[in-house]
C-alpha cells in the first residue's frame, strides 16, 4: 500500500509542498521509479515553459501560495509520512489538494499551449516571410500562406487609445488585431491572413478598437 500511494506525491513534490523528511523519502523512491520521473519531468517542463510565454494574463502572484496552503491544510491533523503506513482518510484528503494543484497546472497549460502556438507562428513568419514597409516606423512580414506579423517601433498609443491593424483589399477593410505600443522585440501576429495583392494598414482607435478605421496612419504597398 505504502509503495503504491507514494506515486501520488509527484504533484506535491513538483510544487515544493513536501516537508524535508517526505522530500528525502520521495527522492529515494524517485531514483528507482520511471513512472514518477516521467510525470515529474512533464510537470517541470510545463512550469519552465511558462517563463517564455510572451502574451496572456500572468497568474496572480498569490495563486501558488494558495495552492500550497490548501495542500498543507488538507494534510493537517492527518499527517502523511512516507516513513510509516498511510491512513486512507489522509490519502483521500491529500488527493483533493493534489487535484486542486492539477487544475492550476491545467489552466496554465491551456494558456501556455495557445501562447506557444502563437510564438511558433510568429517565429516561422519572421524567418521565412517577405518584409514590406508600413510607414516610417513599422514593417509587415508576410508568410507564403498569408499569415503576417507586424514589427513596429511606434511609441505608446495615447491614453484611452490603441493601435489597430487592418487588412485592406479592394473596397474591403477588415480588422486584424490590436496593440498598445510598437516594440521591435514584440512582434504582433495579425488576426487574419493577408491575401496576395492586399494592403496592411494601422490606425489609432479608441480602446477596444473599431469596426472601421478612423484614420490610417501607415499602410503597406500591395503584398
Amino acid at each position: 500500500m505504502e509503495q503504491e500511494l507514494i506515486h501520488e506525491l509527484v504533484a506535491a513534490y513538483a510544487l515544493d509542498a513536501l516537508d524535508d523528511s517526505e522530500q528525502r523519502d520521495f527522492e529515494e523512491h524517485l531514483a528507482t521509479c520511471d513512472r514518477c520521473r516521467e510525470e515529474l519531468e512533464g510537470l517541470r517542463d510545463a512550469a519552465a515553459a511558462l517563463a517564455y510565454v510572451p502574451e496572456g494574463p500572468a497568474p496572480p502572484p498569490a495563486l501558488r501560495d494558495r495552492v500550497l496552503k490548501r495542500v498543507h491544510e488538507d494534510r493537517g491533523s492527518n499527517v502523511v509520512r512516507l516513513r510509516r503506513r498511510y491512513a486512507l482518510p489522509a490519502v483521500a484528503t491529500f488527493a483533493v489538494a493534489a487535484a486542486a494543484a492539477a487544475v492550476v497546472l491545467a489552466v496554465w497549460g491551456s494558456n501556455l499551449s495557445s501562447s506557444l502556438d502563437r510564438k511558433d507562428a510568429i517565429a516561422r513568419v519572421l524567418a521565412t516571410g517577405t518584409r514590406v514597409p508600413m510607414g516610417a516606423a513599422s514593417q509587415v512580414v508576410v508568410g507564403s500562406d498569408g499569415s503576417a506579423v507586424v514589427v513596429s517601433n511606434l511609441g505608446p498609443a495615447p491614453a484611452g487609445k490603441t493601435y489597430e491593424l487592418w487588412v485592406i483589399q479592394g473596397g474591403s477593410v477588415r480588422p486584424a488585431g490590436l496593440f498598445g505600443a510598437g516594440k521591435a522585440s514584440s512582434p504582433v501576429l495579425l488576426g487574419r491572413n493577408v491575401p496576395s495583392g492586399a494592403h496592411v494598414g494601422v490606425s489609432i482607435e479608441k480602446s477596444g478598437g473599431a469596426s472601421q478605421p478612423t484614420h490610417i496612419i501607415g499602410e503597406t504597398a500591395p503584398v
